[in-house]
């Protein structure tokens, strides 16, 4: 407390610093989420001279007839251009989204700056003022890896709301006779999330002919099926596909399971997040509350 000569004054390096990265984002336009777009921020990366091409981002959705929102904040110690091309790729495999909806902004933040989060530092001041979709909402999530296969997912995830989509073609999928072995490979290259398999000597031995025509998700899994033995399934997930040889084991968060006997649907499990739940706890190391 001042007595007339004296008082007491604390410096927030941390609240300049957050002020000063919601302004200089506040300066730049959202351009659309394509490829061409970040291939242009290597170069300037380059320009500026900064090797490590690590950021902040802010990625918008503007829905047919609505104003554009802005989904996420986030950060990446990798480079930045790959970070948002891992987004842009997955956001190309979703039902219920297009990726002509979506646009972004970034800024390269100089190395030192990761060790205090600068996208939280973003993240509250968007908060101070609206909202943000998808942060705390499982968005930012890589391969989660085996354990959490079995996870009963929150009710708010992103997943549930934007499931992957088994309509979608398979690309670089050729009719043929080959190993099913080399068939798994070109279904995982060729679609837009995550086909985990377990593998084994057997897939290499069997050779399958592929039909003729485009194959949809959907149809190159019921295909791989009718040539699966013993226990193999393959079970989609909400947010990722998984092949191993553990049927009839089911998974909370399934949707589909394809088996030699046939293919079965299953409404998928989810819990109410709790109130004191730590926010996306387990998650990836891509910024925002989402790690």
């Amino acid at each position: 407390m001042a007595d007339g000569f004296s008082d007491q004054f604390r410096l927030s390096i941390t609240e300049a610093l957050s002020k000063q990265l919601y302004a200089a984002l506040s300066r730049l336009e959202p351009a659309p989420l394509t490829p061409e777009n970040l291939a242009a921020l290597t170069p300037q990366a380059e320009r500026l001279g900064l090797p490590s091409r690590s950021g902040v981002y802010q990625l918008f959705r503007q829905e047919p007839g609505k104003e554009r929102q802005l989904a996420y904040v986030g950060k990446a110690d990798e480079p930045l251009p790959e970070r948002l091309g891992n987004h842009l790729y997955k956001l190309s495999g979703r039902e219920g989204i297009s990726i002509d909806e979506m646009s972004f902004k970034c800024l390269f933040v100089e190395e030192d700056l990761s060790s205090v989060s600068p996208e939280k530092m973003l993240i509250k001041e968007h908060l101070k003022t609206g909202k943000i979709v998808w942060n705390n909402r499982g968005f930012g999530n890589n391969d989660p890896g085996r354990n959490r296969d079995r996870t009963v997912i929150k009710s708010t995830h992103f997943d549930l709301e934007f499931p992957i989509d088994l309509s979608r073609k398979v690309k670089g999928l050729t009719p043929g006779a080959r190993s099913l072995y080399d068939v798994l490979w070109e279904i995982k290259r060729g679609i837009p999330f995550l086909f985990r398999f377990k593998h084994s000597a057997a897939f290499k031995e069997l050779t399958v002919t592929v039909p003729d025509g485009e194959l949809t998700v959907d149809d190159a899994f019921r295909f791989v099926a009718q040539h699966l033995t013993g226990k193999w399934q393959i079970c989609a997930l909400l947010g990722w596909v998984i092949m191993y040889d553990d049927s009839p084991s089911t998974y909370p968060s399934a949707r589909r399971y394809y088996r030699l006997e046939g293919v079965s649907d299953q409404a998928p499990k989810t819990r109410k997040p709790s109130k004191n739940e730590a926010e996306d706890e387990g998650e990836d190391e891509d910024g925002g509350f989402d790690e």
